[in-house]
């Protein structure tokens, strides 16, 4: 039996539509502490080498464009793989049901007797899923797989746009910003998007904000003091 088709404006319809915003959400969250970071990290140390803010922006840019595509490219083999990893469970699932109707449906009485119910409603519970849809049953209970699937092209989409915006935040500071407070005003900038992303996206996780803004704004500061000692080293040693 094949996945059955759920009509339009059916509650199945708004899980998916759920899993598919949290897909979406996940990798954008992603997309953009990595670009606010990692982009943050490049122009300081590229500052600590060089005051020059042509170099500043060729390095802001192209590391934009190299982080935002290798994001995405990234996402888009880790979801595919997974969506492929999916999809072969799902089929020796199907097999598995073309070549033993009963084992399987002992399978699953066995499966709702260790989640605590009685033989008789087990068996009853496993008749009747199998009756309605017996992939369904099976993927949900032994595979731990939903009906929502998640897709490569949105997730990779997401991280290249929410990356190129937090790279934004760096780059804006950095190359707005009069020379003697550049670096003052792009640490205050960095460390603020990454703490407001930090609050929101454990928010939305239902965690504790202020632990996940903490975690970033360590993250964060680390990565620029490091980048900056190192610029600020390559800067002496060779000249600039």
């Amino acid at each position: 039996m094949r996945w059955s088709r759920v009509p339009h404006g059916r509650a199945d319809g708004g899980h998916r539509d759920l899993g598919a915003l949290l897909n979406s959400l996940r990798a954008g969250v992603l997309g953009a502490n990595d670009g606010i970071v990692s982009t943050a990290a490049l122009v300081v140390g590229v500052a600590g080498a060089t005051p020059h803010r042509n170099a500043l922006l060729v390095a802001g840019v192209a590391g934009t464009l190299a982080g935002a595509l290798s994001m995405a490219a990234g996402e888009y083999v880790s979801v595919s793989t997974q969506r492929d990893t999916e999809r072969a469970a799902i089929r020796r699932e199907q097999r598995e049901l073309d070549e033993d109707p009963e084992g399987e449906l002992a399978e699953l009485t066995q499966l709702y007797r260790e989640r605590g119910l009685s033989e008789a409603l087990s068996r009853r519970v496993a008749r009747e899923l199998t009756d309605r849809d017996a992939l369904r049953a099976h993927t949900e209970m032994e595979l731990g797989l939903g009906r929502y699937r998640v897709t490569p092209w949105p997730a990779a989409l997401s991280s290249l746009l929410s990356f190129v915006l937090g790279a934004l935040v760096p780059l804006t500071a950095m190359l707005l910003s009069p020379d003697s407070w550049r670096l003052a005003v792009t640490v205050c900038a960095v460390l603020g998007a990454t703490a407001a992303l930090g609050a929101v996206s454990a928010g939305l996780g239902g965690a504790a904000p202020l632990r996940a803004a903490v975690r970033c704004v360590i993250g964060g500061t680390f990565a620029m003091l490091v980048t900056y000692v190192v610029g600020s080293v390559l800067g002496v040693a060779m000249g600039l």
